[in-house]
């Protein structure tokens, strides 16, 4: 077990996570190896994009299909196979006697067993042994018994980290969860097709300061920039009655979008969040300040991804990444607010990667 399970941090506390609820459960191959499924993209049309399975992703699925027969007081209400990962839904219908922490472990151990079945058996005998492998109960394990613990548990597992679980505390979170579900294959073939736009863009210089970005670095080039900051003394009036000066405001960085300004923010009160979704939906262009850097991995959020793609929008991170991050401080929200200050103020933004300062 590697340093970051060892601090893996499976339940908030003061909650023992057995009680029914919804959970969306993610089971990732750390390498990133493509074995779960290839991506097709038929006409290079990423709206057709679909996964077809190989052999051990179809006997991961059947591993799935048959866990709530183990489980009954579990139901998989939906999932969706990727190259090389599994995004599952779970509704535990009922309070458990273990944690959801044991039972997806359980699961984990169910698909380290078809890891090392596939590590073993060549790709024409894995395909012919998987659906009895998928089968087999927990306390059974026909390769082990063959071989010997020594050496089936020095084959290759496959998935080495344990999936990662987010409770869905709230049941208006499942439509949202299902189409972020859904919508991965077109995602990932609009990466695959657009991949300037998805890749980490590092060492942009903006007034002295140094950022990352993602996104269409030609925003920084736009004739004319305007902070999107929503005062609390506009917040303040509207909760005691008056919102007149806070939609004001709001229907000011609309209009003013439309009229081809790009809107600066971190956008981080729901009434900036509404003004960001109301320009990119007018096909209005953001630049975005993020409170975190970018991972290896890194995609943007369900609302922002398809403007990226449009090229309506320039994330910037003026931080490293931080996979522990959670929330953002106060003083990061003063700081980004100050940074898109910065950026507004500027008449012309350095290219990507220039050095040169403003």
């Amino acid at each position: 077990m590697t340093q970051d399970h060892d601090i893996w941090q499976w339940q908030e506390p003061g909650k023992a996570w057995k009680s029914s609820g919804l959970y969306h459960i993610t089971l990732k191959i750390p390498s990133r190896e493509p074995l779960l499924g290839d991506l097709v993209i038929p006409d290079n049309d990423p709206t057709q994009a679909y996964i077809k399975h190989l052999p051990l992703g179809d006997a991961l699925l059947l591993c799935l299909r048959e866990f709530p027969n183990y489980h009954p007081e579990i139901q998989v209400l939906h999932y969706c196979l990727m190259p090389d990962h599994l995004h599952m839904i779970w509704y535990v219908r009922q309070a458990m006697p273990r944690s959801i922490r044991m039972v997806v472990s359980g699961f984990r151990s169910a698909a380290q067993k078809l890891g090392r079945a596939f590590s073993y058996y060549d790709e024409a005998t894995f395909s012919s042994v998987a659906p009895t492998v998928s089968r087999e109960k927990y306390q059974e394990n026909t390769l082990r018994k063959q071989l010997g613990n020594d050496a089936y548990y020095a084959l290759y597992p496959i998935f080495t980290e344990m999936p990662h679980i987010r409770p869905m505390g709230q049941r208006r979170q499942l439509p949202a969860t299902l189409r972020y579900i859904d919508m991965n294959p077109q995602r990932l073939a609009t990466k695959r097709l657009m991949p300037g736009f998805f890749r980490v863009q590092e060492n942009i210089e903006i007034a002295g300061r140094i950022y990352s970005g993602v996104g269409n670095s030609d925003l920084l080039q736009a004739a004319r920039y305007m902070p999107v900051h929503v005062r609390w003394t506009m917040i303040d009036e509207a909760i005691h009655g008056d919102d007149k000066r806070l939609k004001d405001y709001m229907d000011s960085c609309i209009a003013a979008a439309q009229n081809g300004a790009v809107m600066v923010s971190p956008f981080i009160h729901e009434k900036e969040r509404e003004v960001l979704y109301s320009v990119l939906a007018d096909g209005g262009k953001v630049i975005y300040l993020a409170d975190n850097g970018f991972g290896e991995y890194y995609k943007p959020s369900d609302g922002i991804f398809d403007a990226v793609a449009h090229k309506q929008v320039l994330i910037l991170s003026p931080w490293p990444y931080d996979p522990k991050k959670r929330q953002i401080s106060r003083a990061e929200c003063v700081a980004l607010n100050q940074m898109a200050e910065e950026i507004c103020s500027l008449s012309f933004i350095a290219p990507t990667g220039s050095r040169e300062k403003y």
